[in-house]
């Protein structure tokens, strides 16, 4: 590199530089995140401690397969307004890395309807499904846990993981025709 240089990165440079997770979530992101990460570290913790209680001592952890199959769903439910807010669905771009540069817009609008579409489908469909669970008092063997709260929890997040999909890429169009 020269100094005759410029400092100022391509638009292309700037679009990958990752942003600050503050900027790029928010608090509420990074308060998810945070919560998240306390959940999916107790779930490891709760695994060694069985294997170790289980091969060592021969005396297993009553319930930690239900308790780490409750925190592993809250983990991932709650995990999908993060990744939501951030924008880090997982894509597979073998077709559309191709189409012209001025359909991409409208191409991520309508991919972002569709993706919110089917989450608020599966949202409408856990809660139906935690709604009968909880009708006839579902909960799991060994603790008796109650799973319909964690029914209802996990169609709030995939609600509010919909409500994310649909409405940043179309923010951003409409923003684009505006500006």
């Amino acid at each position: 590199m020269t100094g005759a240089a410029s400092a100022t990165p391509t638009p292309k440079e700037a679009a990958r530089k990752p942003l600050p997770p503050v900027r790029l979530l928010g608090r509420t992101g990074i308060i998810l995140a945070a919560i998240g990460g306390v959940m999916l570290m107790s779930m490891m913790f709760l695994t060694v401690c069985d294997v170790i209680g289980r091969y060592i001592f021969n005396a297993p952890i009553k319930g930690a397969a239900e308790l780490t199959e409750i925190l592993l769903c809250a983990t991932i439910f709650l995990g999908l307004g993060t990744v939501s807010l951030s924008e880090d669905h997982v894509t597979v771009d073998l077709l559309t890395e191709k189409l012209p540069p001025a359909v991409q817009p409208l191409r991520q609008m309508l991919t972002g309807l569709a993706s919110g579409v089917v989450l608020g489908l599966v949202s409408w469909r856990l809660w139906i499904y935690a709604t009968q669970i909880g009708g006839y008092g579902g909960s799991t063997t060994n603790l008796a846990i109650p799973i319909a709260p964690l029914g209802h929890f996990c169609a709030i997040c995939a609600a509010v993981g919909a409500v994310i999909t649909a409405f940043l890429p179309l923010k951003r169009f409409f923003a684009r025709l505006t500006a």
